[in-house]
């Protein structure tokens, strides 16, 4: 077998397994369940309350990610390879234990301090955005970075030999060649805090109408055996990440095009 057929029938597979998991939710589907799925005013909540979390946690991720990729791919400082190789602590570590980590957090004292004197997380809308803000945030910085290192050192040393301050530089030259891994960022990180559901039930909990996002409505749903509800909400939950990925690419292809 050449090597071109082997790999296309790998690529294949691959479709065959997540399309066919897609696909097999079918057989539980009904129209009815589906349409008083999306009428509920509770699941009309959790869809809300998880686009308005993902929303905020990327945009957040983001503006802490730009600078904090630039620093790993233009300078040399020191801990830059602690930095670098912590990205990867969000995806060596389980969402759910990534949870546990920031609610013991805030049973310590300065973690009680915070919820005191400042803004309450645990079982609130902030405690969402809080989770998936750390879940995300090492996949934004690690697509940032390497959005950066694509762009030549060359003609930012040519833009300051010509006057231009680093402040200046970054952002006309530097940032607007790197729009397309920034955009890509954005949106792959926002579909990712989406389905974020490990983190955000140990912050946040379960209470309807509250700290339910569509992650946790599916588990609700499953937990009491109501396997038709829970195929509308993942079908849900399906269909818009992957129409935020189409939409990203159709992104993409329109700024590479102009």
């Amino acid at each position: 077998m050449s090597l071109r057929r082997t790999t296309i029938i790998a690529a294949l597979l691959v479709l065959a397994l997540y399309g066919g998991l897609i696909v097999s939710l079918g057989w539980f589907l009904e129209l009815s369940t589906l349409r008083d799925a999306l009428s509920s005013t509770r699941t009309l909540f959790s869809i809300r309350l998880s686009l308005i979390g993902a929303s905020f946690a990327a945009l957040l991720a983001i503006l802490l990610a730009v600078p904090a990729a630039y620093g790993l791919s233009r300078y040399r400082f020191r801990f830059r390879e602690l930095v670098d190789t912590i990205l990867e602590f969000p995806i060596i570590v389980s969402p759910a234990a990534l949870g546990a980590i920031l609610l013991i957090f805030f049973n310590n004292p300065i973690g009680e301090w915070i919820q005191s004197h400042g803004v309450r997380f645990v079982f609130t809308f902030f405690g969402i955005v809080l989770a998936q803000f750390v879940t995300i945030l090492g996949v934004a910085v690690r697509l940032l970075k390497t959005s950066f290192d694509e762009v030549p050192v060359e003609l930012e040393t040519v833009a300051r030999s010509l006057g231009a301050t680093p402040r200046h530089t970054f952002f006309t030259i530097t940032l607007p060649l790197a729009r397309r891994g920034l955009l890509a960022a954005f949106i792959l990180s926002w579909a990712k805090a989406l389905g974020e559901f490990g983190a955000t039930i140990m912050v946040a909990g379960t209470m309807a109408m509250r700290t339910e996002t569509l992650p946790i409505a599916i588990y609700m749903r499953l937990a009491g055996a109501d396997i038709e509800g829970t195929v509308a909400l993942i079908l849900v939950l399906v269909f818009t990440g992957l129409a935020a990925l189409s939409l990203s690419r159709w992104l993409l292809g329109k700024v590479a095009h102009a």
